[in-house]
Parts: structure tokens; C-alpha cells; sequence
């Protein structure tokens, strides 16, 4: 009678809204200050055991998702994830930053940085479609690189994907009370409260973009495919406004507001288009969605290059016509296309523009909560940060704990923190995860372990190295002489070798199974070098802030990450000895 009431009871599903300490801290390390202390002590011979572990492609696709207890709903075709990158990224980036840059940095010469960080962002798309495909699980490029670079890189990945997510919807919320203010016809930064104890570009308190986020947050929360209608309705709007846009800036445009065309030089272009990258960093949302897709291997091909093809001639067309209608000099940098056609006497667009800006700052909150609250939950899956994020309610079918984890977070730093602070620190993270994306995929083309031999491994680290340094090079010298040619002459050759190499001596030891990333090594390595050299376009104080954060990163995986992540890696390993044991044990019992 006790044990049928103990089996009841362990059948009931538990409550969602749970807070219990095994919901938090459910390993082993923390189960008393012995075990933790003990786990301390364990450090370093954790450490290893974390940098050369790999999970694979079942583990993060199907054993993971087990931990979420409720499954998400597989509802999306490739027609929601194209909307959901025109969504995801038309936004902030182009109808605020557009005016920043070309102002401070690239002046007319913006559509050539739009360019630039338009080509980088294809490449990376590239990386992330075939991963996406090939792993359709909601962790994006945190999976894939516990897969081929394993747990600690996956790790600092995380660290910068959380923070990618937290400060990418304050700025956009931030900028979403710049164009508020200018539907309004109000004078700038009048919604926000002065607070003049405050250091600058954390003095402007904003509680309207506070209460954007939390609003959007709650549509994300309620329903998956709710919110892709709510999207698709909103992003459709948001291209009439563009076309709208680019229209009527072509019509009043003056061809000498060109000139000069490159006010700050080649080196103003790349740190523009550096800054720029935000303006793109919305595309691998479409990836977390895998898991939520009916068709991924037909899907997602077409909606990330589709959809990224098609805004990044968008992205240049405004770019161009902003430069049209406005010298550089004067372009307003909180609401450049709103005060653009202020100047050439269409008041009235103002209205229509800021509107529309919007409208796109509003999907772009709508997908990236989606995206980055999945991103979460299946960082939580892995024990990274406490499992309670990684739960799916079961009525709604979405990570609602996880979502609250961002919008809360989002809208402390949203209330204090300006655009400008935001977006250079963003950019390193966004280009930080990028860089390591087709060091991945090379990693998973070149090598398989047990697969490849000990030669061809060495041959591919001293390849993959060469690639790398060299990158590094390129981006060095170019920010110590941006008008040296010395330098190139060592680390370009070196960089093309490298690849080569690569290409002619080393043959790829997994072929893609649906769609697969063209010209290996050649693609995957220009990524590498494109964005590396454009993390080293950005200002110093941006890798200041970005060091100091990876610091804080490293801190809480000593003392937390590397423990927990530990214990359920080997529990793993236990349960799965166990049912290995148990099915020989069934074997030699046959008749």
C-alpha cells in the first residue's frame, strides 16, 4: 500500500512554479559545505576534465531536452523564420546607429560599413545554417561549440551570449524612447529623468524602455506561435516604412552631401562597420527556433540566407539615402532618419519614420526574447546556470522562467545605461561568438576523434593556429598603421598558406548530412579573419568593459559553473554505465 502511494506520487508531474533548492542546486557539490568544499579543492583536475570533454549531436538534441520536463511546440515553417530575421534585426541598429556612425565615424561612407560587416554577418550565417541544420536544438552556438570546442569554450561563449542578450534588448528598448520621443514631437531625451549624481551615459534614467521590455516579455511568454503572428503583421508594416524610406530620401537626395566621402579615412569605415555588426547580431535568433521548426534542414537554409541577403541590401539602400539627404556632419544621432526629413521639409514623415522605427525596435524586442530566452533554457539544460531556467511550461510550451531571467535583467540595465555605452560592447561579444563559430565548423569538418589520426590532428592545430595568429596580425597592424602596407605583406600570405594547407592536405572527415556550409576551408577561415578584424576596429575602452565582464565570467565558473556542470556530466556517465550493464545483463539471460 505505501510503496502504490510512493509510485502515485513520484507519477504526479510537478508544479511549474517551484523553487525549492534542487531546482537551483540539485548537484551533488552542493549538497553541504563538505561536498562543496571538497569540490574546491577539485578545481584543477575538474578544469581538465571540463576543457577536454565534448558532449555530440544526440546529447544536446535529445538528452537535453529531458531536462526541460515539457517540450517546446514544433510550429514554425521557414516563412515565420524569414519574418523572424527580418524581425530579429531590422531595428535599433539601422534607424539609430546609422546616424551615430556616420557621424562620428564614417560619414558618407557608411553604406561601404554596412557592406563590410554585411559580408562578415553572411559568412557567420553560413557556419550557423549548416550547425543548425545538423543540430536543431535551442541552444544555438552554445550547443555547437560544446559539441566541437567543448565545455569551457562553451562556457565563455554563454558567458557572452547572456551578456549579448541583456545589454542588446536594453539598447534597443533605450532606443525605442529615443524614436518615441520623436513621434511625439518632443524635444530629445525629455521622456528620460536626469539624475545628475550619475555619471554620464548612465544619468539618463529611462523607465519607458523598461516598460516596453516587460511588456514584450510577457507576449514571448504566453505563446510561440502567437507572438510569430504578432511578428510577421508588425514586420510587414515595418518594410512598407522602409521602402517608404528609401523612396523618398532617393527623391530629395543631393549628391554633394557625398562629399567628402571618407571624412575619417578607411579606418573610420571599419570601425563604423565594427559598431555596425549590432545592426546584423539579431540573425542567430533564427537558430535557437530550430528545435521549435517543423522541417530544419529545409527551413532554416532558406529563412537565414534568404532573410540576411535581403536586409543587408536593405540595410546599404538606407544607409546611402540617410547620406543623400543630410552631410554627415549633420545628422542627428538619436533619430537620424526622423530629423533627416525634418530638414528637407517633409515634417510630416518624421511621423511616418518614427513609426515605422517602432515598429522594427518592437519585433526586434518580440524575437530576440524568444531567441535569447531559449538560448537560456538550454544553457540551464547543461547545468551551466541553475536548471529552474531551463523548465518549459506545459500549457504555453515556453521557457517562462527564462524569459523573466532576461527581461528583468534587461530592464535594470535599460533604466541607467546609454546606447552608446551599450552598442561597442555588444559589437565584441556579438564578434567574439562569431569568431568561434567556424573555428567550430573546421573543427567539426577536419576532425573526428578516434576518426582522424594523430599526424592529420597535428597538421589541422598548426593550421587552424596559422589561420588564427595571422587574423590577429592582420587586425594588429592595422589598427597600429592604418596606412602601413609592411605588415600585410607577412600575416595576408600567411592567413592564404594557412588555408591552403588546410585545403590541400588535410581531408574533411564529415560530410554534412542536409546542407553544408561551400568552400571549406576557404569561407569558414575568411570568417575568422573578417571577424576578428573587425573586434579590432573597436575603441579600447569597449575591450575594457569586455575583459572586465569575461573576469566576472571566469569568477562564477570557479566557484559555481565548472562544479555543476561537473557533477551532471558524470551522473551521465553513471546512468549510462548502469543501462549498458543492465542490457548486457539482458543479453546473457536470453535463451
Amino acid at each position: 500500500m505505501t510503496s502504490t502511494k510512493a509510485m502515485d506520487e513520484k507519477e504526479q508531474p510537478k508544479s511549474y512554479w517551484r523553487w525549492s533548492k534542487q531546482d537551483f542546486l540539485p548537484e551533488e557539490s552542493f549538497q553541504s559545505w563538505n561536498n562543496y568544499v571538497f569540490a574546491l579543492s577539485q578545481t584543477w583536475l575538474r578544469f581538465k576534465d571540463r576543457v577536454q570533454t565534448r558532449s555530440d549531436d544526440a546529447t544536446e538534441t535529445l538528452e537535453l531536452k529531458k531536462k526541460s520536463e515539457n517540450e517546446m511546440k514544433k510550429c514554425l515553417n521557414w516563412w515565420d523564420l524569414m519574418w523572424f530575421g527580418f524581425g530579429s534585426v531590422i531595428g535599433a541598429g539601422i534607424f539609430v546607429l546609422t546616424g551615430q556612425e556616420a557621424h562620428n565615424h564614417a560619414g558618407a561612407a557608411i553604406v561601404l560599413s554596412y557592406v563590410a560587416s554585411g559580408i562578415s554577418a553572411m559568412l557567420s550565417v553560413f557556419c550557423y545554417t549548416e550547425f543548425a541544420v545538423e543540430v536543431p536544438a535551442a541552444g544555438g552556438s552554445f550547443a555547437y561549440l560544446r559539441i566541437e570546442l567543448g565545455d569551457f569554450v562553451a562556457f565563455i561563449a554563454a558567458g557572452n551570449i547572456l551578456l549579448e542578450c541583456v545589454l542588446g534588448s536594453a539598447a534597443v528598448s533605450r532606443a525605442w524612447t529615443s524614436y518615441f520621443t520623436s513621434l511625439l514631437n518632443r524635444p530629445k531625451d525629455s521622456l528620460r529623468i536626469k539624475a545628475h549624481h550619475l555619471k554620464d551615459g548612465y544619468n539618463l534614467l529611462d523607465p519607458i524602455a523598461v516598460g516596453v521590455l516587460v511588456i514584450s516579455g510577457i507576449i514571448v511568454m504566453i505563446s510561440t506561435r502567437k507572438t510569430s503572428l504578432l511578428n510577421w503583421i508588425a514586420s510587414a508594416i515595418n518594410t512598407a516604412v522602409i521602402i517608404f524610406v528609401i523612396i523618398a530620401g532617393f527623391c530629395h537626395a543631393n549628391t554633394s552631401n557625398l562629399t567628402p566621402f571618407f571624412p575619417h579615412g578607411a579606418k573610420g569605415v571599419f570601425q563604423a562597420s565594427a559598431i555596425l555588426y549590432f545592426a546584423y547580431g539579431g540573425f542567430d535568433n533564427i537558430a535557437t527556433m530550430a528545435e521549435e521548426t517543423k522541417n530544419p534542414p529545409k527551413d532554416i537554409p532558406i529563412a537565414l540566407i534568404g532573410s540576411m541577403s535581403m536586409i543587408t541590401v536593405i540595410y546599404c539602400l538606407m544607409a546611402l539615402s540617410l547620406s543623400m539627404m543630410q552631410k554627415y556632419t549633420d545628422i542627428d544621432t538619436g533619430a537620424p532618419f526622423s530629423v533627416a526629413f525634418q530638414k528637407v521639409g517633409m515634417n510630416w514623415a518624421k511621423y511616418v519614420v518614427a513609426f515605422g522605427a517602432l515598429k522594427g525596435m518592437t519585433t526586434v524586442l518580440l524575437v530576440g526574447g524568444l531567441g535569447q530566452a531559449r538560448y537560456i533554457a538550454h544553457i540551464a539544460r547543461s547545468h551551466m546556470i541553475p536548471p529552474w531556467f531551463a523548465l518549459v511550461h506545459p500549457k504555453t510550451g515556453t521557457p517562462i522562467n527564462a524569459t523573466l531571467l532576461i527581461t528583468i535583467s534587461s530592464s535594470c540595465i535599460a533604466f541607467f545605461t546609454g546606447l552608446d555605452v551599450l552598442s561597442s560592447l555588444i559589437s565584441v561579444s556579438t564578434l567574439f561568438v562569431f569568431m568561434m563559430m567556424p573555428i567550430a565548423l573546421l573543427v567539426r569538418r577536419y576532425y573526428v576523434s578516434g576518426v582522424t589520426t594523430k599526424e592529420n590532428h597535428l597538421k589541422f592545430v598548426i593550421f587552424l593556429i596559422l589561420i588564427v595568429a595571422s587574423s590577429m596580425g592582420i587586425s594588429a597592424y592595422w589598427g597600429l598603421k592604418p596606412n602601413g602596407w609592411f605588415g600585410y605583406i607577412i600575416t595576408i600570405p600567411v592567413w592564404f598558406f594557412a588555408t591552403l594547407g588546410m585545403s590541400l592536405f588535410l581531408t574533411q572527415q564529415r560530410k554534412p548530412r542536409f546542407w553544408g556550409v561551400p568552400l571549406v576551408p576557404w569561407l569558414p577561415s575568411l570568417s575568422i579573419a573578417t571577424n576578428i578584424f573587425l573586434m579590432g576596429s573597436l575603441e579600447s575602452k569597449a575591450f575594457l568593459r569586455f575583459g572586465i565582464c569575461t573576469l566576472v565570467m571566469l569568477v562564477y565558473y570557479v566557484f559555481f559553473g565548472l562544479h555543476s556542470t561537473y557533477d551532471m556530466a558524470h551522473q551521465q556517465e553513471k546512468m549510462q554505465t548502469i543501462k549498458d550493464n543492465h542490457t548486457d545483463t539482458a543479453k546473457i539471460e536470453e535463451p
